[in-house]
């Protein structure tokens, strides 16, 4: 069974950083595509950052420059440094992650985390 774990949440003042983590566990044989979502209140969900296994990256345009994504891939760890925060951020953060198991060692399957929360105070 895999697990994605977020962590890294919480309060921050307008113009602040976060970072938050998102650890990959279980019978893992590879982890292809990974990335960032978020759901503000009363919002869908939207795409925030991606990044493939080899490291290339792609940003919406509203964390351009602000936000960075990264990824251990001996960890099996992604990242998402968070700089410049605004109101407008606050939301409750997700990662997914294309991984291949045992079971599935071919054609990954998509897993998310349960999400973290991120509040920025004006």
């Amino acid at each position: 069974q895999v697990q994605l774990v977020e962590s890294g949440g919480g309060l921050v003042q307008a113009g602040g950083s976060l970072r938050l983590s998102c650890a990959a566990s279980g019978s893992i044989i590879g982890i292809d595509a990974m990335g960032w979502h978020r759901q503000a209140p009363g919002k869908q969900r939207e795409l925030v950052a991606t990044i493939t296994r080899g490291g290339t990256s792609n940003y919406a345009d509203s964390v351009k420059g602000r936000f960075t994504i990264s990824r251990d891939n001996v960890k099996n760890t992604l990242y998402l440094q968070m700089n410049s925060l605004e109101p407008v951020d606050t939301a409750v953060y997700y990662c997914n992650a294309v991984i291949r198991t045992p079971t599935r060692s071919y054609v990954g399957e998509d897993y998310w985390g349960q999400g973290t929360l991120v509040t920025v105070s004006s």
